[in-house]
C-alpha cells in the first residue's frame, strides 16, 4: 500500500517563508529523499527580498538583483510555486490560490491540500485616506518601488536642469518623505546622500537646492535605536539642511502640493510613503485565529493557538515575548525576530512530523543599527550606542553576515569595494518602467504619459 507523503506547504518567499522552508529542506533531507515529506512553497514573486538593502539599491551601493534571493535556486528541495494564496480552509487543510497561467487561461482559482500549514504572507504598506495618496504616493516596500523611486528622483534633477519655469523646478527638487521608521529614515538618509553627489554633475543644479522634509507622526524616529540615538539621527539630518517635522502629518498631497496639518505647504513630485505596515489581508480570508490588529494568534511554539497542525511567525504573526519582563508582550515584527523565528518553526514542524516535543522561541532582542547614507549611521546594541562610521560599518557588517547565501554574501562585498573604489553611478533607466515604450512609439502609438 503507498502512503501519500506529507504535505508542508509554506504560504509567502518572505524572510520567514523562504527560511522555514530552507531550514525544513535541511532538517527533514532523510524524508524528502524517500518520499514521505513534499515541501510546496507558494509565493507571488519567485525570490525572496531582503529589505534592509533597499536603501543601498535606491542609492545604487548594490545592484537590484543582489537584494533578492532566487527561491528555486536556494529551495532546490521544494516544489515552488509562483502564485498567490487567495484563502485557507484550515478545518479542509485546504488553500485556494491562482497563477499567471489561471489568469491566462480564464480559469478559477486552484485548491491545493496540505498536511502543515505555513502562514507566512508578510505585510502591506499601512495607507491612510489621504486625498492624493493614491495617485501620487510611493511605496518603498519592494525592489521594484526603490529603484523606481532612485529613477523618478534622478528624472526630477533632469527636469529641474532643463525647465524654465521656477514653479516646475521647485517642484522637482522637493522630495517628501513620510514616516520616520527605519524604510523612512534609511530611504531618506541614502537617497539625500545620492543625491547630493549627483549633483555635482548637473551644471544648474546645486545641492542646497533641493529640499527634503521628513513627516513623522510621532515625537521621536527610529524608536527601534533608543531615544539618545532618535535625537541624534534628528540632529544629524538637520545639520545636512533635512527638514524633519516631528508629531506632524500629511493631510493631503492632491495636484502635486503636500499640505501638512502645521499648515505647511510644499509644491512636490515626490511624496514617499513609508508610514508603517499592516497584516496581509489574506489572513482575515482564513478560518484561523487572528489578533484584534489582524495577525494570526500563536504561541510561543509557534504554532497557530488553538488550530493544530498551522504555523506562523513574522510579521503576519503575533508571538509571546518569554524573554519580556512584562507578560502578555509580543516579539517585535521584524527583520531580527523573523529570521531566528524561522529557525525553530523549521524545528519545530520537523519535530512535529516525527511526532517530537516542541520547543519554545525565545529570543532577547539586541538592539538596532541604521544607515543614515554613505559612512553615517547609528546603532543601539547590547546596550552600547555607536553614531557615525562605527555605526554604519557594524550595520553593514551585521547584514552582510544575514543576507542569504554564499552567493549573495559574496556579490554584495564585491560591489561594496568596488564602489570605495570608483565613482558612484548617478544613472537613471527610468526607461525600465516601460520598456515598450519605444517600439510602440515607432509603431505609431503614444508615448506614456508621466505617472508621478
Amino acid at each position: 500500500m503507498v502512503t501519500e507523503p506529507v504535505r508542508i506547504l509554506v504560504v509567502g518567499g518572505g524572510y520567514v517563508g523562504m527560511y522555514t522552508a530552507l531550514h525544513l529542506q535541511r532538517k527533514l533531507k532523510p524524508e524528502l529523499k524517500r518520499g514521505a515529506v513534499e515541501i510546496v512553497v507558494i509565493s507571488p514573486d519567485p525570490y525572496m527580498t531582503y529589505q534592509p538593502f533597499l536603501p543601498e539599491a535606491a542609492a545604487g551601493s548594490i545592484s537590484p538583483r543582489h537584494v533578492v534571493v532566487p527561491l528555486r535556486r536556494v529551495l532546490d528541495k521544494c516544489r515552488v510555486i509562483v502564485g498567490e494564496v487567495r484563502s485557507v480552509d484550515h478545518a479542509k487543510r485546504t488553500a485556494s490560490f491562482t497563477t499567471l497561467a489561471t489568469v491566462e487561461e480564464g480559469a478559477g482559482p486552484l485548491d491545493i491540500t496540505y498536511d502543515e500549514l505555513v502562514l507566512a504572507p508578510g505585510s502591506i504598506s499601512r495607507t491612510l485616506p489621504v486625498p492624493g495618496l493614491a495617485d501620487y504616493g510611493i511605496g518603498f516596500k519592494t525592489v521594484e518601488e526603490a529603484i523606481g523611486l532612485r529613477n523618478h528622483v534622478i528624472e526630477q534633477m533632469d527636469i529641474a536642469s532643463s525647465t524654465r519655469d521656477p514653479a516646475v523646478r521647485d517642484a522637482a527638487l522637493t522630495f517628501v518623505f513620510v514616516g520616520g521608521g527605519y524604510a523612512g529614515v534609511e530611504a531618506l538618509g541614502e537617497l539625500e546622500d545620492m543625491a547630493r553627489y549627483a549633483a555635482r554633475y548637473y551644471h544648474n543644479v546645486k545641492a542646497e537646492d533641493m529640499k527634503w522634509i521628513l513627516v513623522e507622526a510621532s515625537g521621536r524616529i527610529l524608536p527601534e535605536v533608543g531615544a539618545e540615538m532618535g535625537k541624534y539621527t534628528v540632529s544629524q539630518l538637520r545639520k545636512r539642511n533635512i527638514d524633519v517635522r516631528l508629531e506632524t502629518r500629511l493631510d493631503s498631497c492632491e495636484d502635486r502640493v503636500a499640505v501638512l496639518d502645521d499648515g505647511a505647504r510644499f509644491p512636490t513630485r515626490t511624496v514617499v510613503w513609508t508610514a508603517g505596515v499592516k497584516p496581509h489581508p489574506l489572513l482575515a480570508a482564513t478560518d484561523l485565529p487572528l489578533t484584534d490588529r489582524g495577525r494570526l494568534k500563536c504561541t510561543a511554539e509557534l504554532a497557530v493557538d488553538g488550530a493544530p497542525h498551522a504555523w506562523g511567525a513574522g510579521d503576519a504573526a503575533a508571538v509571546p515575548d518569554v524573554t519580556a519582563d512584562e507578560p502578555g508582550k509580543e516579539c517585535a515584527p521584524n527583520a531580527q525576530h523573523a529570521v531566528r523565528q524561522a529557525k525553530v518553526l523549521g524545528d519545530n514542524i520537523a519535530a512535529s512530523v516525527r511526532k517530537q516535543p516542541l520547543k519554545e522561541y525565545a529570543h532577547k532582542y539586541v538592539g538596532s543599527v541604521a544607515s543614515l547614507g554613505l559612512h553615517k549611521g547609528v546603532a543601539h546594541v547590547y546596550g552600547r550606542k555607536l553614531k557615525g562610521y562605527p555605526a554604519w560599518f557594524m550595520h553593514r557588517v551585521y547584514h552582510l553576515s544575514r543576507v542569504p547565501t554564499l552567493n549573495r554574501k559574496s556579490r554584495v562585498l564585491a560591489e561594496w569595494i568596488l564602489s570605495g573604489l570608483f565613482k558612484r553611478e548617478i544613472v537613471s533607466l527610468g526607461s525600465l518602467e516601460h520598456p515598450r515604450a519605444e517600439f510602440e512609439l515607432a509603431a505609431g502609438g503614444e508615448r506614456p504619459k508621466e505617472s508621478r
